[in-house]
């Protein structure tokens, strides 16, 4: 088996000039590989590749395939994702990864930043204070959400409310709340995150809807599922796969109430 043309043209779009090594090393599975990826899933459907590879950076982040992430960073980049857009995804994973496991892709990404001339720190894209961060976290959770959303900051049993508090100041108010991209853009970074690190099927459920209400709809996102199967494998995709249906059908039976 070759490579395929279409395989190989995408394969130069995204790394001009560049030869794997894995040619030479383990020229039966790179074969296979890039005839998957860059070929049979890429031009499955018609989703752009900006978009395309904002999923595949968060994909990275929350798989924690870091070397990866390294590698397709000059890609995405290659690919129309803009450095502001990808700080962001970053900056945004910490409020569902923790800072222990995306500290390495923030320090990746100023490397290869600063190698290519970009000038660090980017201009700024936060909207909002120290102040008036809860207000506007509130606000973003009901843009996001619905109204059910009012006054959740202070909702919960009185020993873990603070939580509650939390991810209304800090989780919205700090971070979805920033310039650079849009509910529904943060939204489908945030589903990636939480579909490949598997095992936060509740969260994974209530984002997916959140995605549905914000326009991302659902063969949207079967379609991101799929374009991300090479990079997190089966067994977590056909469980986002599941998410989504269960999404689906819970909204369908909310409208039906």
């Amino acid at each position: 088996m070759a490579i395929s043309e279409n395989a190989r043209k995408y394969h130069e779009k995204m790394f001009p000039g560049y030869k794997s090594d894995f040619m030479r090393t383990d020229p039966e599975f790179i074969e296979r590989f890039d005839n998957f990826a860059f070929d049979e899933v890429v031009n499955h459907d018609d989703m752009d590749d900006r978009t395309r590879f904002i999923t595949i950076l968060a994909t990275l982040i929350g798989c924690q395939g870091k070397e990866e992430f390294k590698a397709i960073l000059p890609a995405a980049m290659n690919f129309g994702v803009k450095p502001i857009e990808i700080k962001e995804i970053i900056y945004q994973a910490v409020a569902y990864m923790g800072i222990g496991r995306v500290f390495p892709f923030l320090r990746e990404t100023n490397e290869v930043f600063e190698k290519r001339g970009i000038k660090l720190p980017l201009r700024s894209q936060a909207t909002t204070t120290t102040e008036n961060r809860l207000a506007a976290g509130e606000q973003a959770q009901v843009d996001i959400f619905g109204n059910g959303m009012k006054g959740f900051w202070e909702s919960g049993p009185a020993e873990s409310r603070h939580i509650c508090y939390w991810l209304t100041d800090n989780c919205f108010g700090d971070y979805y709340t920033r310039k650079g991209l849009t509910y529904a853009e943060r939204e489908l970074i945030t589903f990636c995150f939480l579909a490949a690190q598997g095992g936060v099927e509740p969260q994974l459920i209530s984002h997916a809807k959140a995605n549905m209400l914000n326009g991302n709809e659902k063969q949207f996102l079967i379609n991101v599922i799929s374009q991300n199967i090479p990079y997190i494998g089966y067994p977590r995709s056909l469980n986002a796969l599941r998410c989504v249906n269960d999404a689906a059908v819970e909204m369908e039976d909310q409208d039906n109430d």
